[in-house]
């Protein structure tokens, strides 16, 4: 096809062209998700500005406009764009275009719009190859420094500003020339990104102080001559032309490289005893510190070994003088956790929502943080909130009794894109100073469980429901106390006239150990006087029926979900639970537990996502920018002792690697949306306490694995049949130290797995027919379960008939329905042989399927890329952009 030719502008301002890119799926660090762009024709001198919405496309150009004209003393004559709806406005249904406010303003102006051909996007090249070009310089700049993806949109200013003063084909001299008459110079520019000593301005500065600050560089003064920095320690920006920039830095030589401290990210894993201070990200060994930015000689080590795990993310560079290693102060005692690894889930479930690690620990903190107003703020409410609710007298501690403590706990809530949304202080007891049988009795609390959670998913999308989340301020403040406690005035609101007096609590607080529980039974009290019942197999599970309407109810601590097949009766239980506690209404469920929640409710498809949780796990494990891996696990992979250390010294060096907090974030991904890394991640769990360097290899693949299916989600689809489905599987002898089996079972509902399991077996089998037939107890066990839990929903229909579970091996769907024994398997355990009588009583179904059919094989042992991808996606775990196809 003949390329046609351009006819180029003879002077500036005579055809702007523009258009808006956008959204991008990280948002830039002030928020902005677009960006446009306007372009000259003659001199192709281009503008750039960041914007939240395409709305905005009107007010900035406005602000170019003005700028530009009087700048030149010329008016813009044409504009060219698209026909987007920002640009070109509506049609009606007879054809006939309505403007937009843009394309208006340009007619009061006497501006010419120009306007593409529906799908020709090369009528306005000059824009959209810009665009393009600063996407792939951008993309560049981010993967060569160690910059966040949120400063995508100081980069593309900075790409703008280059492009501008560099020649290109398109023009014979530069840009930036053309526009203003005098020849650039580029002595200026520098690597993008790099680290940088710089000296800001300090009215305040005191003789001693730190003349200069360890920061990196993110661009050019738009109004000065000089340069933009952002100070990691501060967390801020600033400008500044005194500094010294380090670029020496050789990304693909074979020096070794020095590791510099971008940014300190604290993780609070007790489960966790470290030995030197020494964290290992990316094979390289780096000394935790406790400062921040370039550290070329450090001369002053810490004054105290903090029992948080710092962990950094990190930029390279090449070393410049030998680095100094201090030794931290650490007793020689040995350390032991406090908390058992058990709670390894729990902890890690609850970290999604504490907000970045970076959140005051102290009421110090709060007062020198850069948001310290927000935070004050924050505390008065909630001190506010235990006025209002009656937490406390303030009276004379008695004779003989012991207050217990309080403190300050801080933390910022984000939405699912990482934006704040809340500055949150929230006052807690310290419980662990309460005596049993004094403070408090029982304590037990219960909570809905992921499967559940899942269940009400998949019938939302199968019955289309609507799906609404209300948030319970100041929870636990609503649960009553039966004992009689003491505490300590809160920090930094002590009464002035009666610092002597302390609080004697009338409600129960955070922290309480026996908060949770009664603020359990305070809910269950008033829900049920509602109408509402509580599933018997299913604690924190509520049902409401109304003639043929009904709504479910679900529990979370303080998060509640509402699936209803009627608006009136949501509203109306709404409006029950706000005129019984402090509640807010955050509309349609989108985001819950750290679990972004899709829906397209005209195809009847949901989908559960934990992106934003993922990008948060390869962040704090320096694997951001990792090379990607197809499987999580490779095919034949073994895990044994002989992997663990051999010796003390061994096991010193494997401290130096956050194993087990790695294991425990993969753990929550594998208990909430992501059942096809359930199997490697039990492997490595079993070595939690005694890890070696090949069992961190296998955690950083699965890392690299979530890498690659990120945008991955866990879908329910409306179907003809609503069914629940099980399959159940096992390897034989796959355990190279015991020689047990690896069990695993998964159950389907609507198109996607609700429930699974993978575990080791707890008898060693002699054949591939005992594990399969042990596995398939497991598997009915909880089948049993889950038709019990839908089944006191009352809304699926046929659901009580047979429970049908999938397995593979013939010879023990033979054994489940013979009532003959054989002498090769007495030495089953009695209790297996429950499988046989369920059915013989018609309760489960055994079916033989082909392997080929058998999704569970990714529960029991690493496969093929080909096989393992088939199987996922029959687990309903598909890309996001399939999901929407």
């Amino acid at each position: 096809m003949k390329k046609k030719n351009a006819n180029r502008c003879s002077d500036v301002l005579e055809l702007i062209h523009t258009d808006i890119c956008g959204p991008f799926p990280t948002p830039s660090w002030n928020g902005q998700q677009y960006f446009i762009t306007f372009i000259d024709d003659y001199s192709r001198y281009g503008y750039l500005y960041l914007i939240h919405e395409k709305s905005q496309s009107l007010d900035v150009f406005k602000n170019f406009k003005a700028e530009v004209e009087n700048q030149l003393s010329k008016k813009i004559k044409a504009v060219r764009s698209d026909r987007g709806g920002e640009y070109y406005g509506r049609y009606d249904g007879s054809g006939e275009q309505h403007p937009g406010p843009f394309a208006k303003y340009l007619m009061e102006c006497g501006i010419v719009p120009q306007y593409t051909m529906p799908g020709t996007p090369s009528q306005n090249g000059v824009v959209e190859r810009r665009n393009r070009t600063l996407k792939d310089m951008v993309r560049s700049m981010i993967s060569h420094s160690t910059l966040p993806e949120s400063f995508w949109g100081e980069a593309i200013k900075t790409t703008v500003y280059i492009l501008n003063r560099v020649p290109s084909k398109a023009v014979a001299k530069t840009p930036y020339e053309l526009w203003t008459s005098k020849k650039p110079s580029i002595r200026h520019l520098h690597i993008w990104g790099c680290p940088a000593e710089a000296r800001p301005y300090k009215p305040n500065e005191k003789k001693l102080d730190s003349r200069t600050v360890s920061c990196y560089f993110v661009g050019y003064s738009k109004r000065s001559r000089g340069f933009k920095f952002y100070d990691p320690s501060t967390r801020s920006f600033f400008e500044t032309g005194n500094a010294k920039f380090i670029e020496d830095v050789e990304l693909s030589g074979r020096e070794p490289l020095r590791k510099v401290v971008f940014e300190e990210e604290f993780v609070n894993i007790p489960i966790i005893t470290t030995g030197h201070g020494h964290i290992m990200f990316n094979d390289t060994i780096q000394n935790v510190q406790s400062i921040t930015g370039i550290q070329d000689t450090p001369e002053i080590p810490p004054t105290q070994v903090m029992e948080l795990i710092q962990v950094h993310q990190e930029v390279t560079q090449q070393p410049q003088e030998p680095q100094v290693q201090v030794p931290l102060r650490r007793s020689t005692r040995e350390r032991r956790s406090t908390i058992s690894d058990d709670y390894v889930v729990y902890l890690q479930e609850h970290e999604f929502d504490m907000g970045l690690e970076d959140d005051p620990i102290s009421v110090s903190q709060v007062k020198q943080s850069s948001d310290s107003e927000k935070w004050i703020e924050a505390m008065k409410d909630e001190m506010k909130s235990m006025k209002d609710n009656g937490v406390w007298d303030l009276v004379e501690l008695p004779k003989g009794v012991k207050p217990i403590g309080c403190k300050w706990i801080f933390k910022t809530k984000r939405d699912s894109k990482g934006n704040i949304v809340r500055y949150k202080a929230c006052l807690v007891a310290k419980g662990f100073t309460q005596k049993e049988g004094i403070d408090y009795r029982e304590t037990f609390s219960p909570v809905s469980s992921k499967d559940s959670f899942r269940i009400i998913m998949a019938l939302v999308a199968h019955y289309d429901l609507e799906l609404h989340q209300m948030d319970v301020k100041i929870a636990f403040l609503n649960g009553n106390i039966d004992e009689t406690i003491y505490m300590v005035q809160p920090e930094n609101f002590e009464s002035n006239d009666s610092k002597q007096l302390v609080c004697k609590l009338k409600r129960s607080i955070y922290g309480l150990k026996q908060a949770s529980r009664q603020w359990y039974r305070k809910f269950d009290q008033v829900i049920t006087s509602f109408g509402f019942k509580e599933n018997t197999v299913e604690q924190c599970i509520y049902l409401k029926f109304s003639v043929s309407k009904f709504i479910i109810l679900v529990l979370y601590v303080d998060d509640i979900l509402l699936a209803s097949s009627d608006v009136g009766l949501l509203h109306e239980t709404k409006r029950f639970l706000s005129s019984k506690f402090d509640m807010k209404d955050l509309g349609n469920a989108s985001f819950v537990l750290g679990i972004q929640i899709h829906r397209d409710r005209s195809r009847g498809i949901l989908g559960l996502s934990q992106k934003a949780y993922i990008d948060k796990v390869l962040s704090r494990f320096g694997m951001s920018n990792c090379a990607p891996e197809d499987t999580p696990v490779a095919k034949g992979d073994k895990f044994s002792l002989h992997q663990c250390p051999k010796n003390e010294l061994e096991k010193k060096d494997m401290e130096r690697f956050p194993y087990a907090s790695a294991v425990g974030s993969l753990m929550y991904a594998q208990v909430c949306t992501r059942p096809n890394i359930a199997y490697i991640v039990g492997m490595l769990g079993k070595y939690l306490s005694n890890s070696g360097m090949d069992h961190w290899k296998k955690a950083k693949r699965v890392m690299r694995y979530l890498q690659r299916t990120k945008d991955c989600m866990l879908t329910y689809r409306r179907s003809s049949h609503l069914e629940i489905v099980g399959y159940s599987d096992s390897d034989f002898a796959g355990c190279l130290d015991s020689r047990r089996s690896t069990s695993g079972y998964i159950f389907m509902l609507a198109g996607g797995a609700v429930s699974w399991k993978s575990v080791k077996q707890t008898l060693i089998a002699s054949s591939t027919m005992e594990a399969e037939f042990i596995a398939c107890y497991e598997a009915s066990n909880h089948g049993i379960w889950l038709r019990n839990f839908v089944t006191q929903l009352r809304i699926v229909d046929g659901i009580e008939k047979l429970l049908r579970i999938n397995y593979d091996n013939k010879a023990a769907e033979l054994y489940s329905k013979n009532n003959r024994s054989s002498s090769k398997s007495k030495h089953i355990d009695i209790k297996f042989l429950v499988v046989k009588e369920r059915v013989q009583s018609l309760q489960v179904s055994i079916e033989h399927v082909s392997t080929n059919s058998m999704i569970v094989d990714p529960l029991t042992k690493g496969l093929p890329p080909k096989v393992y991808h088939e199987h996922v996606t029959h687990m309903g775990v598909v890309h996001i952009d399939d999901m929407l196809e």
